[in-house]
C-alpha cells in the first residue's frame, strides 16, 4: 500500500523533468494522476502531446491510473477544464501539484515586454488559475461536509527566495508563488486544505539551460543528488495524510537534503520610544540596525 491509495492528483508540466518524476512517484504511491502538459519548448513555444502521453503510458504500464491533459494552465477556462477532468475521469481531486513553467532569461535592462509577460503568465497565472478552481470545488464540498482532504503543492525556486541576476522575471514570478502558497494556506486551512511549496535543486530542462548547468550533471557513478526523483519524494510526503499538520511551509530539497525555510522576518531593529525615527537618525544608527548582518543582497 502506498501513501496515496485512492487519491486523485493533478500535476502540471508533467511531461518532462520534475513534473514527470512527481507524476510517476504519486502514481507509484497509489494516486490516479491527471498528467497535464502542453509540450512546449523551454521558452513556452509550440505544443506536443507526446511527452505527457508517454508519462500516462508509463503509469498505466506499471498498473496505475492516469489520463492526459493538454490544457494551458494559464488560461482561465483551460485550468477549469483541467480540474473538471479530474472529477469526470477519476471521481474527484485531492492533490494539485503546480509545476509548469518557462524561462526567458535576460538581464533586466535588455528584457522585452513579451519576455516579461510570458514568464509571469505561465508561472503566476499558471499556478493561480488551477488553484482557484480546485479551491472553489473544495470549499463547496467543505461547506456541505465540514472538511475536505486537499493539497496544493507549488513549485518555486531559490531564485525567487533570494533573487537572481539574469532572470529577474523568473525570480519575481517564483517569489510571487511563495507568497501565493502562504495566502492559500491561510485562506483554505479551515476547510482542510494544506498548501506548501518546494524549491527543488534538480536536473531539468531549466537547470540544463543555466550558466552553472555543469553543477547538475549526473555523476558517472554513485549517488545522483540532482535526480528529480528526490524532490518528487517530498511532493509525495506533502500530498499524503502524514503532512496533515504541515501548512504554509516552504522547503529547499535535493538528494540527501530537505531544508525547511523561514523567510522574511525581523532580523534587526532600532526603536525610539518617544517619537518617530527620522532619516538623520537612521543615518546615525545604521550600524545598530544592521548589527551582525550583511548589507548585500540575500535575505533568507
Amino acid at each position: 500500500m502506498g501513501l496515496l491509495e485512492g487519491k486523485v492528483a493533478i500535476v502540471t508540466g508533467a511531461g518532462r523533468g520534475l513534473g514527470r518524476a512527481e507524476a510517476l512517484a504519486l502514481a507509484r504511491h497509489g494516486a490516479a494522476v491527471v498528467v497535464n502538459d502542453l509540450g512546449t519548448s523551454l521558452a513556452g513555444e509550440g505544443a506536443d502531446a507526446a511527452p505527457g502521453a508517454e508519462v500516462v503510458a508509463a503509469i498505466r504500464a506499471a498498473g496505475g491510473s492516469a489520463s492526459l491533459s493538454t490544457e494551458d494552465v494559464a488560461d482561465w477556462q483551460g485550468a477549469e477544464r483541467l480540474v473538471e477532468q479530474a472529477y469526470a475521469l477519476h471521481g474527484g481531486l485531492d492533490v494539485l501539484v503546480n509545476n509548469a513553467g518557462v524561462l526567458r532569461d535576460r538581464m533586466s535592462f535588455n528584457m522585452s515586454e513579451e519576455e516579461y509577460d510570458v514568464v509571469m503568465r505561465v508561472h503566476c497565472k499558471g499556478h493561480f488559475a488551477p488553484t482557484r478552481h480546485a479551491c472553489a470545488r473544495w470549499r463547496a464540498r467543505a461547506k456541505r461536509e465540514g472538511s475536505v482532504y486537499g493539497r496544493v503543492i507549488n513549485t518555486t525556486s531559490e531564485a525567487g527566495l533570494i533573487g537572481s541576476a539574469g532572470n529577474s522575471n523568473y525570480a519575481m514570478a517564483k517569489a510571487a508563488i511563495a507568497a501565493l502558497t502562504v495566502s492559500i494556506a491561510r485562506e483554505m486551512g479551515k476547510y482542510g486544505v494544506r498548501a506548501n511549496f518546494l524549491a527543488p535543486r534538480a536536473r531539468t530542462r531549466m537547470t540544463e539551460s543555466m550558466a552553472n548547468r555543469a553543477v547538475f550533471h549526473a555523476p558517472p557513478s554513485g549517488f545522483d543528488q540532482f535526480d528529480p526523483a528526490w524532490p518528487a519524494e517530498l511532493v509525495v510526503f506533502l500530498a499524503s495524510a502524514a503532512a496533515d499538520d504541515v501548512n504554509g511551509q516552504g522547503f529547499v530539497v535535493w538528494g540527501g537534503q530537505v531544508c525547511l525555510l523561514h523567510g522574511w522576518r525581523i532580523a534587526g531593529q532600532i526603536t525610539k520610544p518617544d517619537g518617530a525615527i527620522t532619516a538623520e537618525e537612521l543615518a546615525r544608527r545604521k550600524d545598530e540596525l544592521f548589527a551582525g548582518r550583511e548589507r548585500e543582497p540575500g535575505y533568507l
